[in-house]
Protein backbone atom coordinates (compact mmCIF):
# COMPACT_ATOMS: atom_id res chain seq x y z
CA UNK A 1 0.00 0.00 0.00
CA UNK A 2 1.36 3.24 -0.55
CA UNK A 3 2.21 5.25 2.32
CA UNK A 4 2.16 8.79 0.37
CA UNK A 5 -1.74 8.57 0.03
CA UNK A 6 -3.97 9.97 2.54
CA UNK A 7 -7.66 10.28 3.17
CA UNK A 8 -9.73 13.04 5.15
CA UNK A 9 -12.62 11.64 5.87
CA UNK A 10 -15.11 14.42 6.24
CA UNK A 11 -17.85 14.09 9.29
CA UNK A 12 -19.09 16.66 10.73
CA UNK A 13 -22.20 17.16 9.27
CA UNK A 14 -25.70 17.33 11.17
CA UNK A 15 -27.85 16.03 7.93
CA UNK A 16 -31.02 17.64 9.38
CA UNK A 17 -32.98 16.24 6.49
CA UNK A 18 -33.13 12.53 8.30
CA UNK A 19 -34.27 13.80 11.54
CA UNK A 20 -35.71 12.70 13.49
CA UNK A 21 -32.73 9.49 13.39
CA UNK A 22 -30.21 12.28 12.79
CA UNK A 23 -29.83 14.67 15.07
CA UNK A 24 -27.49 17.38 16.35
CA UNK A 25 -25.85 14.89 19.24
CA UNK A 26 -25.96 11.58 16.80
CA UNK A 27 -25.77 12.52 13.73
CA UNK A 28 -26.53 10.20 10.44
CA UNK A 29 -23.27 9.62 9.45
CA UNK A 30 -22.63 7.40 12.87
CA UNK A 31 -26.03 5.37 12.40
CA UNK A 32 -26.61 2.37 10.09
CA UNK A 33 -28.92 4.14 7.68
CA UNK A 34 -29.13 1.59 5.52
CA UNK A 35 -29.53 -1.44 7.29
CA UNK A 36 -26.43 -3.18 6.71
CA UNK A 37 -24.69 -3.82 10.48
CA UNK A 38 -22.60 -1.21 9.40
CA UNK A 39 -22.56 2.55 10.21
CA UNK A 40 -22.09 4.54 7.11
CA UNK A 41 -18.78 6.38 8.30
CA UNK A 42 -17.76 2.66 8.69
CA UNK A 43 -18.69 1.50 5.22
CA UNK A 44 -16.56 4.73 4.39
CA UNK A 45 -13.61 4.11 6.16
CA UNK A 46 -13.53 0.89 4.85
CA UNK A 47 -13.78 1.04 1.50
CA UNK A 48 -10.88 3.85 1.27
CA UNK A 49 -8.63 1.64 3.79
CA UNK A 50 -8.85 -0.76 0.38
CA UNK A 51 -5.92 1.62 -0.74
CA UNK A 52 -4.92 4.17 2.01
CA UNK A 53 -3.31 2.61 4.72
CA UNK A 54 -5.66 3.03 7.64
CA UNK A 55 -3.14 4.87 9.60
CA UNK A 56 -3.17 7.79 6.83
CA UNK A 57 -6.75 7.92 6.76
CA UNK A 58 -7.36 11.30 9.32
CA UNK A 59 -11.41 11.78 10.37
CA UNK A 60 -12.40 15.31 10.09
CA UNK A 61 -15.07 16.03 12.60
CA UNK A 62 -16.92 18.02 15.34
CA UNK A 63 -15.07 18.24 18.21
CA UNK A 64 -18.34 17.01 20.01
CA UNK A 65 -18.13 13.70 17.87
CA UNK A 66 -14.44 13.09 19.22
CA UNK A 67 -16.14 10.20 20.91
CA UNK A 68 -18.46 8.62 18.97
CA UNK A 69 -15.29 8.53 16.03
CA UNK A 70 -12.81 6.54 18.14
CA UNK A 71 -16.00 4.30 19.60
CA UNK A 72 -17.13 3.54 16.19
CA UNK A 73 -13.51 3.17 14.02
CA UNK A 74 -11.83 1.66 16.64
CA UNK A 75 -8.91 1.24 14.48
CA UNK A 76 -7.56 5.04 14.00
CA UNK A 77 -6.09 6.41 16.97
CA UNK A 78 -7.08 10.37 18.53
CA UNK A 79 -4.31 11.78 16.56
CA UNK A 80 -6.16 10.78 13.23
CA UNK A 81 -8.79 12.37 14.32
CA UNK A 82 -9.08 15.99 13.85
CA UNK A 83 -11.39 18.47 15.51
CA UNK A 84 -13.27 21.60 14.67
CA UNK A 85 -14.07 23.68 17.42
CA UNK A 86 -16.06 25.92 15.25
CA UNK A 87 -18.22 25.33 12.47
CA UNK A 88 -16.11 26.90 9.54
CA UNK A 89 -17.40 24.95 6.10
CA UNK A 90 -14.80 23.13 4.16
CA UNK A 91 -12.05 25.50 3.52
CA UNK A 92 -10.52 26.11 6.82
CA UNK A 93 -10.76 22.65 7.28
CA UNK A 94 -9.16 21.23 4.04
CA UNK A 95 -6.28 23.82 4.69
CA UNK A 96 -5.96 22.99 8.56
CA UNK A 97 -5.72 19.14 7.82
CA UNK A 98 -3.79 19.59 4.96
CA UNK A 99 -1.06 21.43 6.62
CA UNK A 100 -0.71 18.97 9.41
CA UNK A 101 -0.62 16.01 6.64
CA UNK A 102 1.99 18.21 4.65
CA UNK A 103 4.35 18.60 7.69
CA UNK A 104 3.96 14.65 8.49
CA UNK A 105 4.95 14.07 5.06
CA UNK A 106 5.50 16.71 1.94
CA UNK A 107 4.78 14.02 -0.88
CA UNK A 108 1.65 13.11 0.24
CA UNK A 109 -1.01 12.90 -2.19
CA UNK A 110 -4.72 13.42 -0.45
CA UNK A 111 -8.20 12.50 -1.13
CA UNK A 112 -10.83 14.67 0.39
CA UNK A 113 -14.16 12.67 1.11
CA UNK A 114 -17.75 12.23 2.77
CA UNK A 115 -18.48 10.85 5.40
CA UNK A 116 -21.75 9.87 4.51
CA UNK A 117 -22.52 9.41 0.92
CA UNK A 118 -23.13 5.49 -1.11
CA UNK A 119 -21.16 3.91 -3.75
CA UNK A 120 -22.36 0.38 -4.46
CA UNK A 121 -19.46 -0.73 -7.14
CA UNK A 122 -16.45 -0.11 -4.38
CA UNK A 123 -13.62 -1.62 -6.57
CA UNK A 124 -14.71 0.88 -9.65
CA UNK A 125 -14.16 3.83 -6.91
CA UNK A 126 -10.83 2.47 -5.82
CA UNK A 127 -9.93 2.45 -9.54
CA UNK A 128 -11.18 5.91 -10.47
CA UNK A 129 -9.30 7.32 -7.14
CA UNK A 130 -5.68 5.46 -8.20
CA UNK A 131 -6.23 7.03 -11.48
CA UNK A 132 -6.68 10.37 -10.01
CA UNK A 133 -3.61 9.49 -7.56
CA UNK A 134 -1.47 9.33 -10.24
CA UNK A 135 -2.60 12.02 -12.32
CA UNK A 136 -2.14 14.63 -9.36
CA UNK A 137 1.46 13.27 -8.77
CA UNK A 138 2.67 13.92 -12.03
CA UNK A 139 0.97 17.08 -12.45
CA UNK A 140 -0.02 20.36 -10.53
CA UNK A 141 -3.63 19.43 -10.17
CA UNK A 142 -6.79 20.02 -8.32
CA UNK A 143 -8.80 17.21 -9.02
CA UNK A 144 -12.74 16.24 -8.49
CA UNK A 145 -14.50 12.98 -9.75
CA UNK A 146 -17.65 13.84 -11.15
CA UNK A 147 -21.15 11.97 -11.14
CA UNK A 148 -22.75 11.06 -14.49
CA UNK A 149 -26.13 12.78 -13.94
CA UNK A 150 -28.96 10.53 -14.91
CA UNK A 151 -31.89 13.11 -14.09
CA UNK A 152 -32.50 16.76 -13.78
CA UNK A 153 -31.76 16.94 -9.88
CA UNK A 154 -31.94 20.42 -8.12
CA UNK A 155 -30.37 19.10 -5.08
CA UNK A 156 -27.23 18.90 -6.85
CA UNK A 157 -24.06 21.39 -7.71
CA UNK A 158 -22.54 20.82 -11.72
CA UNK A 159 -19.51 20.85 -12.78
CA UNK A 160 -19.59 21.94 -16.70
CA UNK A 161 -16.01 20.86 -18.20
CA UNK A 162 -14.38 21.28 -21.58
CA UNK A 163 -15.13 18.93 -24.19
CA UNK A 164 -11.51 20.28 -26.37
CA UNK A 165 -9.92 17.13 -26.06
CA UNK A 166 -10.79 13.77 -26.04
CA UNK A 167 -8.99 12.57 -22.92
CA UNK A 168 -10.51 10.41 -20.11
CA UNK A 169 -9.89 13.42 -17.10
CA UNK A 170 -11.22 17.01 -18.33
CA UNK A 171 -10.53 20.04 -17.32
CA UNK A 172 -13.29 22.02 -15.56
CA UNK A 173 -15.18 25.40 -17.06
CA UNK A 174 -17.18 25.97 -14.20
CA UNK A 175 -18.96 24.99 -11.25
CA UNK A 176 -22.16 25.71 -10.89
CA UNK A 177 -24.51 25.72 -7.41
CA UNK A 178 -27.78 23.81 -7.39
CA UNK A 179 -29.31 24.93 -10.37
CA UNK A 180 -33.43 24.66 -10.84
CA UNK A 181 -35.43 21.88 -12.86
CA UNK A 182 -35.15 23.90 -16.15
CA UNK A 183 -31.54 24.66 -16.20
CA UNK A 184 -30.77 21.38 -14.97
CA UNK A 185 -32.56 19.91 -17.75
CA UNK A 186 -30.87 22.49 -19.99
CA UNK A 187 -27.48 21.09 -18.49
CA UNK A 188 -27.90 17.01 -19.28
CA UNK A 189 -29.18 17.85 -22.58
CA UNK A 190 -25.59 20.10 -23.29
CA UNK A 191 -23.95 16.79 -22.45
CA UNK A 192 -20.96 18.01 -20.86
CA UNK A 193 -21.96 18.79 -17.12
CA UNK A 194 -21.19 16.40 -14.07
CA UNK A 195 -22.80 16.09 -10.78
CA UNK A 196 -20.40 17.58 -8.43
CA UNK A 197 -20.05 15.01 -5.38
CA UNK A 198 -17.28 16.63 -3.56
CA UNK A 199 -14.95 13.90 -3.67
CA UNK A 200 -11.57 16.08 -4.26
CA UNK A 201 -7.97 14.69 -4.75
CA UNK A 202 -4.63 16.60 -4.91
CA UNK A 203 -1.35 16.38 -3.55
CA UNK A 204 -0.69 18.67 -0.15
CA UNK A 205 1.56 20.80 -2.27
CA UNK A 206 -0.69 21.73 -4.88
CA UNK A 207 -3.79 22.43 -2.12
CA UNK A 208 -1.09 24.27 0.23
CA UNK A 209 0.09 26.94 -2.71
CA UNK A 210 -4.05 27.41 -3.97
CA UNK A 211 -4.63 28.76 -0.58
CA UNK A 212 -1.30 30.59 -0.35
CA UNK A 213 -2.89 32.24 -3.82
CA UNK A 214 -6.09 32.66 -3.49
CA UNK A 215 -7.11 32.65 0.63
CA UNK A 216 -3.89 34.47 1.96
CA UNK A 217 -5.45 35.45 5.08
CA UNK A 218 -6.36 32.39 5.73
CA UNK A 219 -3.42 30.77 5.31
CA UNK A 220 -1.28 33.00 7.24
CA UNK A 221 -3.66 32.59 10.07
CA UNK A 222 -3.34 28.89 10.11
CA UNK A 223 0.60 28.55 9.40
CA UNK A 224 1.10 30.88 12.71
CA UNK A 225 0.91 27.34 14.37
CA UNK A 226 2.48 24.92 11.95
CA UNK A 227 5.54 24.19 14.87
CA UNK A 228 2.38 22.99 17.04
CA UNK A 229 0.81 20.83 14.52
CA UNK A 230 1.24 17.09 15.23
CA UNK A 231 2.63 17.93 18.87
CA UNK A 232 0.90 18.36 22.41
CA UNK A 233 0.61 22.26 21.59
CA UNK A 234 -1.97 21.83 18.51
CA UNK A 235 -5.18 21.93 20.46
CA UNK A 236 -4.28 25.29 22.26
CA UNK A 237 -3.42 26.55 18.77
CA UNK A 238 -6.57 25.56 16.89
CA UNK A 239 -9.00 26.35 19.72
CA UNK A 240 -7.72 30.38 20.01
CA UNK A 241 -7.66 30.45 16.26
CA UNK A 242 -9.61 28.62 14.89
CA UNK A 243 -13.23 30.35 15.00
CA UNK A 244 -11.19 33.13 13.74
CA UNK A 245 -11.27 31.36 10.56
CA UNK A 246 -13.84 32.81 7.45
CA UNK A 247 -16.92 30.67 7.03
CA UNK A 248 -16.48 29.46 3.31
CA UNK A 249 -16.49 26.38 1.41
CA UNK A 250 -13.78 24.83 -0.44
CA UNK A 251 -15.12 25.35 -4.06
CA UNK A 252 -15.75 29.22 -3.53
CA UNK A 253 -12.52 29.78 -2.06
CA UNK A 254 -10.11 27.80 -3.98
CA UNK A 255 -11.83 25.37 -7.14
CA UNK A 256 -13.92 28.27 -8.89
CA UNK A 257 -10.84 30.74 -9.00
CA UNK A 258 -7.64 27.94 -9.81
CA UNK A 259 -7.17 27.19 -13.31
CA UNK A 260 -5.82 24.20 -12.71
CA UNK A 261 -9.05 22.01 -11.41
CA UNK A 262 -9.77 18.79 -13.60
CA UNK A 263 -12.35 16.26 -13.51
CA UNK A 264 -12.55 12.82 -13.85
CA UNK A 265 -16.12 11.58 -14.55
CA UNK A 266 -16.71 8.74 -12.23
CA UNK A 267 -17.50 5.16 -13.17
CA UNK A 268 -19.41 3.77 -10.27
CA UNK A 269 -22.76 4.72 -8.82
CA UNK A 270 -23.48 7.54 -6.37
CA UNK A 271 -25.61 8.92 -3.75
CA UNK A 272 -25.03 11.44 -1.56
CA UNK A 273 -28.44 10.29 0.86
CA UNK A 274 -28.77 13.66 1.52
CA UNK A 275 -32.59 12.64 1.67
CA UNK A 276 -34.96 10.11 3.18
CA UNK A 277 -36.07 10.06 -0.79
CA UNK A 278 -32.49 9.29 -1.93
CA UNK A 279 -32.50 6.43 0.33
CA UNK A 280 -35.48 4.99 -0.65
CA UNK A 281 -34.12 5.22 -4.11
CA UNK A 282 -31.40 2.63 -2.87
CA UNK A 283 -32.81 0.02 -0.67
CA UNK A 284 -34.21 -2.43 -2.05
CA UNK A 285 -38.21 -2.77 -2.13
CA UNK A 286 -40.83 -4.98 -1.16
CA UNK A 287 -43.35 -6.50 -3.24
CA UNK A 288 -45.60 -3.47 -2.71
CA UNK A 289 -42.89 -0.88 -3.64
CA UNK A 290 -41.76 0.07 0.29
CA UNK A 291 -38.46 0.50 1.07
CA UNK A 292 -38.01 -0.69 4.90
CA UNK A 293 -35.39 -0.78 7.33
CA UNK A 294 -35.79 -2.75 10.78
CA UNK A 295 -39.53 -2.45 10.40
CA UNK A 296 -42.16 -5.55 9.68
CA UNK A 297 -44.54 -3.78 7.79
CA UNK A 298 -48.05 -5.25 7.26
CA UNK A 299 -49.26 -3.54 4.59
CA UNK A 300 -52.68 -2.21 2.73
CA UNK A 301 -53.10 -0.35 -0.44
CA UNK A 302 -49.72 1.83 0.62
CA UNK A 303 -46.64 1.78 -1.77
CA UNK A 304 -43.64 4.25 -2.52
CA UNK A 305 -43.26 4.79 1.12
CA UNK A 306 -40.12 5.01 3.40
CA UNK A 307 -40.15 3.21 6.54
CA UNK A 308 -38.08 2.84 9.42
CA UNK A 309 -38.30 1.89 13.10
CA UNK A 310 -36.55 0.21 15.65
CA UNK A 311 -35.59 -3.32 14.98
CA UNK A 312 -38.62 -5.70 14.71
CA UNK A 313 -40.91 -3.43 15.45
CA UNK A 314 -44.73 -4.06 13.29
CA UNK A 315 -46.14 -1.30 11.61
CA UNK A 316 -49.53 -1.15 9.75
CA UNK A 317 -50.40 1.09 7.10
CA UNK A 318 -53.35 1.60 4.95
CA UNK A 319 -54.05 3.90 2.39
CA UNK A 320 -50.73 5.86 2.15
CA UNK A 321 -48.85 6.17 -0.82
CA UNK A 322 -45.63 8.10 -1.28
CA UNK A 323 -44.84 8.63 2.29
CA UNK A 324 -41.99 8.93 4.67
CA UNK A 325 -42.79 7.13 8.20
CA UNK A 326 -40.38 6.86 10.74
CA UNK A 327 -40.20 5.84 14.63
CA UNK A 328 -37.57 7.18 17.17
CA UNK A 329 -37.48 7.11 20.55
CA UNK A 330 -40.24 9.74 21.38
CA UNK A 331 -40.65 11.17 17.81
CA UNK A 332 -42.94 9.87 15.23
CA UNK A 333 -42.80 11.26 11.67
CA UNK A 334 -45.16 10.72 9.22
CA UNK A 335 -44.62 12.92 6.20
CA UNK A 336 -44.85 13.35 2.34
CA UNK A 337 -41.93 12.39 0.37
CA UNK A 338 -42.52 15.23 -2.37
CA UNK A 339 -42.09 17.50 1.04
CA UNK A 340 -38.85 16.15 2.21
CA UNK A 341 -36.71 18.86 1.60
CA UNK A 342 -38.83 21.07 4.20
CA UNK A 343 -37.87 18.69 6.99
CA UNK A 344 -35.03 21.14 7.94
CA UNK A 345 -38.15 23.94 8.78
CA UNK A 346 -40.01 20.95 10.58
CA UNK A 347 -36.89 20.77 12.69
CA UNK A 348 -36.97 24.27 13.42
CA UNK A 349 -40.23 24.06 14.80
CA UNK A 350 -40.16 20.94 16.65
CA UNK A 351 -37.31 23.13 18.34
CA UNK A 352 -39.11 26.03 19.12
CA UNK A 353 -42.09 23.91 20.32
CA UNK A 354 -40.97 21.48 22.42
CA UNK A 355 -37.36 22.01 23.26
CA UNK A 356 -33.83 21.15 21.76
CA UNK A 357 -33.63 17.85 23.20
CA UNK A 358 -35.93 15.92 20.26
CA UNK A 359 -33.71 17.71 17.74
Amino acid sequence: MNKDYYAILMAGGVGSRFWPVSTTEFPKQFHDMLGTGETLIQRTFFRLAKIIPKENIFILTNERYNDLVLEQLPEVNQQQVVTEPAMRNTAPCILYAGLKIQKENPDALMVVAPSDHWIEDEDAFIKNLEQSFIECSKKDRLMTLGIKPTFPNTGYGYIQYDTENEVAIKKVAQFTEKPNYETAKEFISKGNYLWNAGIFIWSVKSIVMAFEKFQEEMTALFKKGINTYNTEEENGFIQENYPLAENVSIDYAILEKAENVYVLPATFDWNDLGTWGSLYDKLEKTEANNAVVNARVLPHNASGNMIRTTKDKIVVIDGLQDYIIVDKDEVLLIYPKSKEQNIKEVLKKVKETYGEEYT
